[in-house]
């Protein structure tokens, strides 16, 4: 058995952005990248992308949920940048976004991608937000496109084994008990 070739198109899709702005020049690089691959993949992003900004990235989450909840977008990506500092401050923050970012997906069935950087400095920060380490803006929305599909694959998995459930039949679609050949009584 081998791992399915994920969906990448993002036609049909709507997908909302959270986009901190807190390290606006990082998180703006980040949002080009990700409205960008949402292009590539198909999508109207003039149409079926769905844009909000936070104060910053421990709003995230909260903003997430809301749009999430709201049925209107089949995936959320979240985009933002911490960066290492004097305390340990940014080890609390960014593990508390990435938990409730986490759980936010759990609740409400809907992905939630990750796309906040947590770097040591500014200078790791652009390499990954458009420099020589890529765009993990277009990764997080990638990972939307994918995950949303994958979603929608598991709901059609489960429709049909509620469809066999209901309609008593085993997994070939034949009745239970019922081989499939053709025996003295069937002529």
């Amino acid at each position: 058995m081998h791992v399915p070739t994920p969906q990448t198109s993002a036609e049909q899709l709507r997908i909302g952005i959270v986009v901190s702005r807190y390290h606006d020049a990082i998180t703006s690089a980040l949002l080009a990248g990700a409205t960008d691959a949402f292009a590539r993949a198909g999508g109207d992003a003039s149409e079926d992308l769905v844009v909000l900004g936070a104060p910053g990235t421990f709003e995230l989450p909260v903003i997430a949920a809301r749009l999430a909840h709201g049925g209107s977008v089949d995936a959320v990506v979240v985009l933002g940048c911490v960066v290492t500092g004097e305390t340990r401050h940014d080890e609390y923050l960014a593990s508390a976004v990435a938990n409730a970012c986490a759980a936010v997906a759990i609740e409400t069935g809907v992905p939630v991608a990750f796309g906040v950087l947590t770097v040591a400095n500014l200078d790791q920060a652009r390499e990954r937000s458009g420099g020589s380490k890529g765009n993990k803006g277009a990764e997080a929305m990638v990972a939307a496109i994918e995950a949303s599909h994958a979603i929608e694959a598991a709901d059609l998995e489960g429709e049909r084994f509620e469809r066999l459930v209901e309609n008593d039949l085993d997994d070939d679609g034949l009745e239970d008990g019922d081989s499939g050949t053709w025996g003295e009584d069937d002529r």
